[in-house]
Parts: C-alpha cells; structure tokens; sequence
C-alpha cells in the first residue's frame, strides 16, 4: 500500500479523503488544510491526521494528492515533486499552461510519477465506448450546468469545458489546426457560456458547448464516424451506438434499412453498450496507485492535462479577439 497524504480539505478533497482512506491501494496518512480552523473540524469529525505544515505532510508519504485551488497546483506539486512524491493533481493542472511545462520537466528530472484529475475519463459511460469511436470525424459536446457560485472564479471553459476538451483530445489521434470561439459573461467577470469549435488536422471538427447559468444539468457528447454515431451521456451514465453495415440482400421485417440517392442500401443496427458503475474518483486515484507500482503510463497523464490546458487557453484567448 502507499502511503498518501492531502492538501486541501474542501469539498472536492473530503471526498478524495474519503476514498482514499476505503482504498486497498492507498494507506491514508492525513492531509494538511491552509484553514486550520476547518482543518481541526474535519480531523476531529472523520479521524484523520491533521498535518500543520506541507512540509510534515509531504515528508510522511509516498505520493501526494493535490486538491487545492488551481491557483496554488504549481507551487504545491514544484515542494512534493522536489521531495522525490508521485503527485495526484486535480484539474486543471495548474494555473497557466508555462506552470504545467514545468511541473512535466520537474517530474522528469526528480523521476516521479504524475495524474491529473479528469475524471471523466473514468465515467463508465465513456469507457464502455471509447474502444469503439475510431476516427471520428465530427464531435458535438454540451455541458451545462447550474449556477453554482463555487466555481464563477475561474472562466467556464477552466471549469467545466476543460472536462470534454481532455476527453476529445483522448480520442482524436491528429494536431490541432484552429480554433473559433465566444463566450458571454452573464453575472460573473469571466464568462458564463461560451461555445468552441476545434478543427483538426485530419479534418475533425469538435465543436464544444459549455454552460453554468442553465435551467438543467446535461452533460453529453456525441462523436460521428464512418458508419456509426455513438452519444455519451457523461451525467446518466448512459450511452448508444448506432452502426451502418451494407443491408443483406433479403432483409427481415424488422430490419431497419437506409437507402441513399445512389441506390447503396444500409443497415442499422442500434446497441446500447452494458455501463458497469462505478465510482470514478476512487478509479483514477487506484488507477495511479496502479501506475507507479506496475512502473506503467498513468491513464492521464502530465502531459495530455497539458494539451487540454493549451487548447482551453487558446479558446479563451479568442474570447477577447
């Protein structure tokens, strides 16, 4: 088992003490909270260990979970990588994308391990079919969700977009060739809604959708290639997939055959993947614990939280062209 410790105990990092302490893969040894206030409540209401500087903490581990705000990612992963730790970064990586170059160089040079938290990567729904969008040539994403005044420090595409450009990244093997985008700020300074298209160079378009003043939560993505349309439903954890194969040449009645202008008959079969479900925050932390004890890749790794980074950057930056 390794020994993990956590920096940050807000809402996103009592969960990941929460898990990691159910863990079989991890041996919780505490966290440290730059709130002590709030650090001495969590300690004496779940049992945890309570550290009063990084330092301690960092000393006492293996590997170091980073659940911070984004604003501090760099200085706490550049102290833990530096003591020898694998790290474990929740997303974005970090602050700017020049942070997170150094944060890989950093990791290199000290030999250590890294994973950052995008977590959708692991959303069953996603898994189920990622084996199956090959090549997908147009991919069409919304993530909406409703105001929740937590995250409105940070742009829209930093919150919530980041998500579906890492996934996309994840299944479309070709370099980014340009981007288009606006956002609106609403009733934050940075913006609310904003609305990306990404072309490839092998010819993808993505064209992303990300919201936090809306009516209802959706999360969903949907990728077209040859022969097939798959939809991912991040939030219902559900999915489907459409296929086209030439019709056979004596259909049965309930076959569902397409006909185009050149006479070419198809037909379509629909299926819906089995989604196993699971807890997606204890995966991809077990799955890092699984990394560096097999000496394997980290499912994301330093650098593909990077790319993201970059792209929702660039989007951003077209923002105030």
């Amino acid at each position: 088992m390794l020994k993990v410790g956590v920096l940050g105990a807000g809402h996103l990092g009592k969960i990941h003490l929460r898990l990691l302490q159910q863990s079989d893969k991890y041996e919780l040894v505490g966290f440290y909270d730059q709130n002590q206030e709030n650090a001495e409540k969590i300690s004496k209401e779940f049992g945890y260990k309570n550290f009063n500087t990084i330092a301690k903490l960092i000393h006492a581990v293996d590997v170091i979970d980073i659940v911070t705000p984004t604003l501090s990612h760099y200085k706490c992963a550049k102290v833990a990588i530096k003591s020898g730790k694998h790290i474990f970064i929740e997303k974005p990586i970090s602050n700017t994308v020049e942070e997170a170059e150094e944060i890989i160089a950093l990791a290199k040079e000290y030999n250590v391990k890294g994973q950052v938290g995008h977590v959708e990567r692991f959303n069953p729904a996603f898994t189920a079919t990622k084996n199956m969008i090959e090549n997908p040539m147009f991919i069409e994403t919304h993530r909406l969700a409703e105001f929740n005044p937590r995250g409105t420090d940070v742009p829209v595409v930093l919150d919530l977009m980041i998500h579906d450009i890492d996934a996309i990244l994840s299944v479309v093997k070709s370099k980014v060739k340009s981007i288009n985008a606006s956002g609106v700020s609403v009733i934050s300074d940075t913006p609310d809604i904003a609305n990306a298209r990404i072309e490839f160079e092998n010819g993808c378009v993505a064209n992303l959708t990300a919201s936090r003043i809306s009516m209802k939560n959706m999360r969903k993505t949907r990728f077209f290639q040859k022969d097939a349309y798959i939809s991912v439903d991040f939030l219902e954890k559900k999915c489907e997939v459409v296929r086209m194969k030439d019709a056979p040449e004596i259909p049965g009645d309930f076959d569902m055959i397409l006909q185009n202008a050149e006479g070419v008959k198809k037909q379509i079969y629909f299926t819906n993947p089995d989604v196993e479900q699971n807890n997606a925050i204890l995966d991809e932390l077990e799955s890092f614990a699984h990394a560096i004890n097999t000496d394997t890749t980290p499912v994301v790794t330093l650098e593909q939280a990077t790319d993201a980074l970059r792209v929702a950057y660039q989007i951003i930056d077209c923002f105030d062209k």
